[in-house]
């Protein structure tokens, strides 16, 4: 009998801070599941060991910010039968991205003593700007059931099943009162893709968009409804630009308050 050899799983860092790695190993029980069915190929936040492709599924978190991370992207994709990225970075360039909107030779100029040695892209972005991503699987960091969601689904040929609703239907499930309706707090959960468990608003606090934008948000009525309850423009380009800021409805709403 034909011995049956288990998938490949690697997952591989770009500029980003490790926490949507950390969300896999805080999987815990879960991460025994997942190791007895896969041979871990490449993890650096668990592992030095690194073992040669084809991989059959790779993770990729963080965004591309240098010349050597767009040129290895291209070996990862390459490597990679399918590619998901994971975590805000990955999927909408991070919060590094704030630099998309500045000129990012000035910031280096002043930080560094000798900028000749930085070698730095102008622009923070993510990883589907470079190659061709299967899945993208938003968070900052990413919510651990939904990646454990999306390697099963992939090592079992399935479509991955993950909200595409927004954070208010997470606070109607908890019964949390509405903090924009109730109480004038200004909040991005109408427009932020679901997956937080509505943390921020079960605290009386406003969403912050963690997990970036959720399908078809409508980000100028939001703002316009912001703005009644006294948002400027100021606050509501600050409010757009954090995780997901290089996400293209969240840009655009940005740019459109900054513009006035």
């Amino acid at each position: 009998m034909a011995v049956k050899h288990k998938p490949k799983l690697a997952v591989w860092k770009f500029a980003s801070c490790d926490g949507c790695q950390l969300s896999l190993l805080d999987c815990e029980e879960e991460l025994l599941a997942v190791a007895g069915a896969v041979d871990i190929a490449n993890f650096p936040e668990a592992t030095r060991a690194v073992v040669r492709g084809p991989y059959d599924l790779s993770l990729v978190e963080g965004s591309i910010t240098t010349p050597r991370d767009a040129e290895r992207i291209h070996q990862v994709r390459r490597a990679s039968k399918y590619l998901v990225t994971i975590g805000a970075c990955a999927t909408a360039g991070g919060i590094q991205a704030l630099r998309n909107f500045k000129e990012v030779k000035e910031f280096i100029s002043i930080v560094y003593a000798t900028p000749g040695y930085i070698e730095a892209l102008n622009k923070s972005t993510p990883i589907s700007d470079q190659v061709f991503v299967d899945f993208e699987l938003q968070g900052c960091p990413i919510n651990k059931y939904q990646l454990l969601e999306v390697i099963s689904a992939y090592l079992n040929r399935r479509k991955p099943n993950t909200p595409p609703y927004s954070v208010c239907l997470e606070c109607k499930r908890r019964a949390t009162v509405c903090v924009m309706v109730a109480h004038g707090t200004p909040c991005l959960g109408p427009v932020t893709q679901a997956g937080c468990g509505a943390i921020c608003p079960s605290y009386n606090r406003g969403c912050y968009g963690c997990f970036g934008p959720k399908e078809t948000p409508n980000t100028a009525a939001l703002a316009k409804r912001c703005a009644r309850i006294g948002m400027s423009d100021p606050d509501l380009v600050r409010a757009f630009r954090t995780y997901n800021s290089y996400s293209e409805p969240f840009r655009r709403e940005s740019i459109a308050h900054e513009q006035k």
